[in-house]
């Protein structure tokens, strides 16, 4: 059966751990109940995005996808104090489907648990929970808190190089595009001209 928070009083992103440790979160607290749903970093990027096009297809454009902010905003938002510190519901994320309703102007997000199943002498099996999906509404103006919130958390930690993306640790970096330690792929041999 699945569970529905109804609509949402807090909804946020954030980030539990030190740079290329971090393990990533939604944390929604709503009418019905709270959930914290753990993420992969590229999920939680992914759905950030997810938000921003359907907000510039329902504004027309008005609003747009911002990487960066020349005014310096504020990091990303912590979980609130008064969250409680055993939520209704906590897991780890399987799938993710949201929508938009036009005629009420609301967004819903879906999400579905992920299980692993530890057997003796078997493989772990990845189950997907769908009958403990669990879902909630929130408006524009929280989708566009939410992407900001997202954003804020994905760039927030370790710096990346600026010429090959690879995170950056701190100590010495070998870039392969700067001193040519790139991988070869294909050596492309050409043949001798004939002599005439």
């Amino acid at each position: 059966m699945s569970i529905d928070l109804g609509r949402i009083r807090v909804l946020g992103a954030d980030a539990v751990g030190q740079p290329g440790q971090r393990r990533f979160r939604l944390f929604v607290q709503a009418a019905r109940g709270s959930a914290i749903i753990w993420m992969e970093k590229e999920q939680l990027n992914t759905l950030s995005m997810m938000i921003d096009r359907v907000l510039a297809q329902v504004t027309e454009g008005q609003i747009l996808r911002v990487e960066a902010r020349a005014d310096g905003e504020s990091g990303p938002v912590p979980i609130p104090a008064d969250f409680p510190s055993t939520p209704s519901y906590e897991f780890q994320v399987g799938q993710i489907k949201l929508s938009f309703d036009e005629r009420e102007a609301i967004f819903s997000l879906d999400v579905t648990p992920l299980s692993i199943i530890m057997k003796p002498d078997t493989e772990p099996q990845l189950v997907m929970r769908e009958e403990d999906t669990i879902s909630f509404v929130f408006t524009q103006q929280n989708a566009l808190q939410l992407s900001h919130s997202i954003t804020a958390v994905v760039v927030s930690g370790r710096p990346v190089c600026p010429l090959c993306h690879t995170p950056l640790d701190g100590g010495p970096h070998a870039c392969v595009k700067q001193n040519g330690h790139r991988e070869i792929l294909h050596i492309e041999e050409r043949e001798d001209e004939e002599e005439e």
